[in-house]
């Protein structure tokens, strides 16, 4: 009876292993076509392309110190605005500017527009010349 049961044993081991293989080409299958199945894609000249993807400055001078606002954007989207080049004395002369650009950034990021921004008055100044240097950095960056 017991070499009875070890055929019985080998004959369902067989039977899983068919079905287990069966799923594996059912699963594969449907990966396949997913993968390389008649997709319509979105054409990228058809979406909403606003700016030429890359890396724009923008130069700002106070005194003798001068200094860069580099903003990144992708086609659509305003991704990063920083200042570069900015020195120790600079920083220390304008304490203000690093904290006024932290301030308009998020803004920006969030309306990804430069427009209905709002600052602090402490800020006024400074955040209107941020502006204006973001404001020339993105109409570089502009699709015509």
């Amino acid at each position: 009876m017991s070499s009875k049961t070890k055929i019985v044993v080998l004959h369902m081991k067989e039977i899983i292993y068919t079905g287990i293989f069966l799923v594996l080409a059912i699963v594969l299958a449907v990966l396949l076509f997913i993968m390389f199945g008649k997709e319509k894609q979105a054409d990228p000249t058809s979406a909403d392309v606003i700016y030429h993807a890359g890396v724009y400055t923008s130069p700002i001078t106070l005194n003798d110190n001068t200094f860069d606002v580099e903003v990144t954007v992708d086609e659509s989207h305003i991704n990063s605005i920083s200042l570069v080049n900015l020195s120790e004395t600079a920083t220390a002369m304008y304490p203000l500017m690093e904290p006024a650009l932290e301030a308009l950034s998020s803004q920006i990021y969030a309306a990804q527009s430069t427009e209905n921004i709002t600052y602090e008055e402490e800020n006024k100044y400074t955040s209107l010349m941020l502006l204006d240097a973001i404001d020339k950095a993105l109409e570089k960056a502009l699709v015509e």
